[in-house]
């Protein structure tokens, strides 16, 4: 039995269903592990497979690739002091796991199975996946050391059992996607663990985009004490290693790095960022297009993807009409500017025109109204996928969380596109970080510094422009109020009589929650975007799109 143990968590991006690219990165993590002259390597949950995989895990092949994966990762064990706790997709007689092997000079010493299957709206392991039975310490170099997986550590049964059963260490890796302050719930859960069992708890998770989701990694350590004895870098790929000895009273960290997690005010623009990134480049496309209007949406879109990809992959197009202002276009060309973009201006007041002209017989004189307005949104969807299509760039959509909430966007026009960074963003929220952004390079961000969103889009009142001198609060209540409503609405779920309670106009509160439910269809056909909050728009909320319910006084 040892004393002392180094043990390296890979903090890694792995890509979902691409068995070859993630053995790669395995490989790589097990060399440096060596190189290290680490005792111990943890990957994240699932790793080999990425995290999550959904119904890929339907697919016998697929399953039965991972494991020969798994089985050609434990024996580059051979030769090495290293023990790999990696954890992966296991079928055995009891039904498909959600597991992690422990793999020791080639061969696998111990299976465990996740114990706690999340049933949420994000993942539906119980779909997948047969629950093991409560976990046994693994005996690694004379250590007893506990392996809970993920879930587990949210339900204390899991790590009571392991601390009674003898673990004196514990190790869990993760697949924990970010949202609005959730590095800091983990943190705190892990502290409740520690300071129930009396055991330090090693906290690894995963980094990257992966569709909707984002994970942040801020990998941690807490010891007996509350003591954080290290901590990873945030929204980044990062190899860590800690060394630990057994004492009087314990195991406690005697060698630990704490890189400070992002601020509040910088991690969702580097969750957009990164989830942007991720999406774009795992699904093999290089650079982005967008329609900059010369609104505050689409330059912080923008903006967010120059710091993705830096500006010589990011193409921004102007697409004016007779009701686009002087203002819009010395704004968006700008802004432009500043980003250092490719910047085009197409106009589309011909197609316009003419489509009006071919339908006048149709409409037959009837009063001008939203299909005239819509007609331009979706000459603008029509040109950007054309450059989409023709360049090989993947457009992106621009449309923010108040707009989705109450169906102010056109579907088949400004709608259009394969990736959404603000979906899961209310306009206030758009605003700050505009401003933040000004102030701020954060992260590995490559775009430049200084203000990059002119002061101008930021002061103006926001506008479609469809129409002449209009505003989006013709249509809306000041977004202050709405953000406000739709967040009591969509994040608490609250009724329509408490939100009244609070001081909000019934008949508008009625209105935006009419609003709220009719555009259900709209975002079932929306890009995908960054999930920032419990409650986003598709994963996060769920209602039906024919729904009969009205929150009114039955009776």
């Amino acid at each position: 039995m040892t004393d002392r143990l180094r043990i390296a968590l890979a903090q890694l991006n792995p890509k979902v269903g691409d068995l070859v690219g993630n053995l790669a990165m395995a490989r790589a993590a097990l060399a440096d592990a060596v190189a290290a002259k680490a005792d111990i390597l943890m990957l994240s949950e699932l790793f080999l497979t990425g995290y999550f995989p959904d119904d890929l895990l339907f697919k016998p092949k697929f399953v039965a690739d991972a494991m020969q994966a798994a089985h050609d990762l434990v024996a580059d064990t051979s030769g090495t002091d290293v023990v790999l706790i990696l954890p992966t997709v296991w079928r055995e007689k009891t039904g498909l796991h959600n597991a992690v092997l422990v793999a020791e000079n080639g061969r696998i010493i111990a299976t465990r199975f996740k114990r706690e299957l999340p049933n949420t709206d994000v993942f539906y392991e119980k779909r997948y996946f047969t629950a093991g039975p409560p976990p046994e310490p693994v005996l690694i170099k004379g250590v007893p050391v506990g392996i809970p997986i993920c879930e587990d550590i949210w339900h204390p049964s899991v790590c009571e059992h392991l601390a009674m059963r003898g673990a004196e260490i514990m190790l869990c890796p993760n697949g924990s996607p970010y949202w609005t302050d959730k590095q800091h719930i983990r943190k705190e859960l892990v502290r409740a663990r520690v300071a129930e069992d009396d055991v330090p708890m090693l906290y690894l998770n995963q980094v990257g985009g992966q569709d909707e989701l984002v994970f942040d990694g801020a990998s941690f350590g807490i010891e007996p004490g509350n003591r954080l004895v290290f901590q990873g870098k945030s929204f980044a790929n990062d190899f860590i290693t800690s060394d630990w000895v057994r004492g009087d009273n314990g195991w406690t960290c005697e060698q630990g790095a704490v890189t400070e997690l992002t601020t509040t005010d910088e991690a969702p623009w580097l969750a957009c960022v990164l989830g942007l990134r991720d999406y774009v480049h795992k699904n093999g496309f290089k650079q982005v297009v967008l329609g900059l209007s010369g609104g505050i949406d689409s330059a912080v879109v923008a903006a967010m993807a120059v710091d993705a990809f830096g500006p010589e992959n990011v193409h921004c197009i102007m697409l004016p009409y007779r009701y686009t202002s002087e203002a819009s276009l010395k704004d968006a060309r700008d802004c432009a500017e500043r980003l250092g973009v490719r910047y085009d201006i197409v106009s589309i007041g011909n197609p316009v025109d003419d489509a009006l002209a071919e339908l006048a017989p149709i409409f037959d004189n009837r009063v001008p109204d939203l299909a005239e307005e819509n007609i331009q949104s979706r000459m603008r969807g029509v040109v950007l996928m054309a450059v989409s299509n023709k360049l090989g760039s993947m457009l992106l959509t621009t449309g923010n969380k108040s707009e989705m909430g109450v169906g102010y966007a056109t579907i088949y026009g400004d709608m259009n596109g394969g990736y959404n960074p603000l979906k899961d963003m209310f306009k206030m929220e758009v605003y700050r970080l505009a401003a933040w952004r000004n102030s701020h390079v954060p992260g590995d961000c490559r775009g430049p510094a200084g203000e990059v969103i002119p002061q101008a889009i930021i002061a103006k009142a926001p506008s479609a422009e469809l129409r002449p001198n209009q505003t989006d609060q013709d249509s809306l209540p000041p977004y202050p109020v709405l953000d406000t409503i739709l967040g009591a609405l969509v994040e608490d779920e609250m009724s329509i009589a408490d939100i009244v309670a609070k001081g909000y106009d019934q008949a508008l509160v009625e209105r935006i929650e009419r609003l709220l439910n009719i555009a259900e269809y709209k975002r079932r056909q929306s890009a995908p975007g960054p999930k920032l909050t419990p409650k986003a728009f598709g994963l996060g909320r769920k209602y039906p799109i024919t729904n009969g319910y009205k929150d009114r006084t039955i009776g």
